[in-house]
């Protein structure tokens, strides 16, 4: 842009400042430039839940104010009221976790006892089964001393 150019300021509903120049001659189109609007020139761009805030001084012995005071103060006990609980609970609940993971391994430790002394007794059990039953086709026959005749 060239130093001889006009420029045109306006200041929108929301403190931005835009500044209007004039086309160049090369057929650009105009762009607007925004710039903060601030006693010093520049700077950060105030949020509009700040703004109002920014100039209302409260007067700290007024009702408004000890009511809000008083207002947050109750909010600030009641969260950190409600975090104490939270961590207390959690607390409790971690514990009754570890009981009841106690209580388990017992148990795995006792089933894993008696898997062990019922399949000892099944492999003992199987294994005097085998010695006691003969193979087929080598039967012993057993004769009657007395005779088998009538």
């Amino acid at each position: 842009m060239s130093k001889t150019s006009q420029q045109n300021t306006t200041t929108d509903a929301n403190g931005v400042s835009v500044i209007h120049t004039p086309a160049h001659t090369s057929g650009l189109q105009q762009v607007p430039q925004l710039v903060p609007v601030s006693p010093g020139g520049g700077g950060k761009a105030v949020p509009p839940s700040k703004q109002g805030k920014k100039n209302s001084f409260v007067d700290r012995n007024s009702d408004e104010y000890r009511q809000r005071r008083e207002r947050n103060n109750m909010a600030v006990k009641k969260s950190r009221l409600k975090s104490k609980q939270k961590a207390q609970d959690t607390l409790q609940r971690v514990n009754q976790l570890k009981e009841e993971n106690e209580r388990l391994e017992a148990k795995i430790k006792l089933l894993t006892k008696e898997l062990s002394v019922l399949k000892d007794l099944f492999l003992e059990h199987a294994h005097n089964f085998a010695d006691n039953v003969q193979p087929v086709g080598t039967e012993t026959t057993t004769t009657n001393p007395e005779g088998s005749g009538q």
